[in-house]
């Protein structure tokens, strides 16, 4: 017999404190669906179950304990959400854009400012022997990336259009056979003057390279003796043309300034020189003395201060933004739509497989991220990859170290990074690098931009190397 129902107040409804639970994590998450859809949820079951007590005794502590249990079970899942995408480092990291860098070691002469694993070409260069074991790398390599889409090839040296382009050819036949080639992928060649109009541009596009990214350096022929650079400024214009007839409309000049005994003036004249040729990208850096070069060894005289290389550093960028590039990275200057994505993806912490003698890679995974090297000479890496040995040396980063290699690459951006994208990239929590942010905040090194991107400030641009610093571990 169903006993009567009483009038019997009912015991005070477990939902408040359950409300509490979920509005924590709403909180906490800034997901305010786990509140509005979790509690009445909770409310109605608790309801109809108190509502049906008089089907026997103890029918309401059975409605707590269900409550109760689905309530630990909720908390406990997002307890360990949080855990895995907030507080812990995040050893999956996939989704990361991947690119490929192949390093071609040879130079018709080493410069005096260079600090990059290039090495004097002899005369009987093994360009075919070379590129057979860039192949074997690049079938090795393959292996360990699956099908991640490629977004970009770049080829550096070195001096790459030292090579043939059947050579170059078949290392790009390689990558769209053993690698998921993007269809709009940015394959850039680097080149010098008088090196690509000697050889053949047009078989150089024929080959697959849409890119060239041109070593002009200079527009004065004094500075052009002085960084022992080989080509004249006849040369660059030379190139320059060459490579339009050849079909090639995405092209970069790299110019340098703060060169010994160089003026404000003089420098900006070397600018509107290359303006002139309207290469859609300029990338216009500073010479800087690197270790083991021979102007470490024996500094140049008369080069500027640091106050006279910001004044000159201010001054182009008036001129190069009047012109219609975009200054997107420290060095970098685009006409809209025409950034290098290469090195962008650098910039964005992306993954890079690289082959070629002395070539480092970045490759990001279940395992966290992993480093490679290769033999810098190129007769070992030739030697080795013939031998059929495994030319890789990986190692596994310090997830100590991953911080400041993100701001390194990251804070060289105009436009900063977002937060998303910091997570996204390293695998770690942004409250692991908030205490040194509010520090540069404080110094007037950095800000948050309207998108809400973390972003040098002019200051901070003035002063990255202190920036970047701050975050080291």
């Amino acid at each position: 017999m169903i006993a009567p129902a009483t009038n019997e107040p009912a015991k005070e409804s477990p939902v408040p404190t359950l409300w509490s639970c979920f509005a924590a994590a709403a909180v906490v998450r800034s997901e305010i669906w786990i509140l509005l859809v979790f509690g009445p949820v909770f409310e109605v079951v608790y309801r109809v179950l108190v509502h049906f007590k008089q089907v026997g005794p103890g029918v309401e502590w059975f409605a707590l304990v269900v409550c109760w249990s689905f309530a630990i079970a909720i908390f406990v899942f997002f307890a360990l959400r949080i855990y895995f995408t907030m507080v812990r480092v995040d050893t999956r990291l996939n989704n990361v854009p991947l690119a490929i860098y192949v390093h071609m070691p040879w130079c018709v002469r080493k410069c005096p400012y260079c600090d990059f694993n290039s090495h004097r070409a002899p005369d009987d260069t093994p360009y075919s022997r070379y590129v057979d074991a860039l192949i074997a790398d690049l079938k090795h390599e393959s292996k360990h990336v699956g099908k991640r889409e490629i977004v970009s090839v770049f080829f550096g040296g070195g001096t790459p259009s030292l090579f043939p382009p059947e050579e170059i050819g078949r290392v790009i036949a390689t990558i769209r056979e053993e690698f998921q080639l993007s269809d709009d992928a940015e394959i850039t060649l680097e080149a010098n003057p008088g090196t690509v109009e000697s050889s053949d541009p047009k078989g150089f596009r024929e080959a697959g390279v849409n890119r060239l990214s041109i070593g002009a350096q200079s527009f004065s022929a004094d500075a052009l003796k002085t960084l022992g650079r080989l080509h004249s400024v006849e040369d660059i214009e030379r190139t320059v043309a060459a490579a339009r007839d050849a079909g090639f409309d995405n092209i970069n000049l790299d110019i340098m300034y703060g060169l010994p005994n160089q003026s404000v003036e003089a420098a900006v004249e070397d600018l509107r020189a290359a303006i002139a040729l309207d290469t859609v990208h300029l990338s216009w850096y500073q010479l800087t003395l690197e270790e083991n070069t021979g102007f470490f060894a024996k500094p140049p005289a008369g080069l500027p201060d640091n106050d006279k290389a910001w004044e000159i550093q201010q001054a182009g960028q008036t001129v190069l933004s009047d012109a219609g590039y975009e200054q997107y990275e420290v060095s970098a200057y685009a006409k809209a739509g025409r950034q290098c994505r290469h090195n962008l993806n650098y910039w964005t912490f992306g993954d890079y497989v690289a082959v070629g003698a002395g070539a480092h890679g970045k490759l990001s995974g279940n395992e966290g991220i992993q480093r490679t090297a290769k033999p810098a000479n190129p007769r070992a890496y030739m030697d080795a990859a013939e031998a059929g040995s495994d030319v890789t040396k990986t190692t596994v980063d310090d997830p100590n170290d991953r911080i400041f290699e993100f701001m390194l690459n990251a804070l060289r951006l105009n436009a900063g990074f977002d937060e998303s994208l910091f997570v996204q990239r390293t695998g770690i929590p942004t409250v692991a690098f908030a205490e040194k942010m509010a520090g540069c905040v404080e110094n007037g090194w950095i800000e948050r931009s309207q998108s809400g991107n973390w972003r040098p400030t002019a200051r901070g641009r003035q002063f990255l190397n202190e920036l970047t610093a701050a975050f080291l571990p």
